[in-house]
């Protein structure tokens, strides 16, 4: 049975860069309500290793605003949660 949780990830890239994205995506998650609603939601559905894995999803995410926004020229604005 395959199951992708257990494997070895193969790192590529930059360790310091893929280090403090992790970092910033922490400090984001403690203080935006989006970043942690998704974190949480994220470290419920892991069936192993939760912190790493939603932490690691949420940096994912944050990378993505951030090259949207710096693709569109924008600032960054929080949005509000109903």
């Amino acid at each position: 049975m395959f199951n992708a949780q257990d494997i070895p990830l193969t790192r590529s890239g930059n360790y310091y860069l893929r280090y403090y994205l992790v970092e910033a995506a922490n400090s984001v998650r403690v203080r935006e309500p989006e970043y942690a609603k998704f974190y949480r939601r994220k470290f419920t559905e892991a069936r192993h290793h939760h912190h790493k894995r939603a932490l690691v999803l949420t940096a994912r995410k944050l990378v993505r605003m951030v090259f949207a926004l710096l693709s569109e020229g924008q600032l960054y604005q929080q949005r509000r949660l109903v």
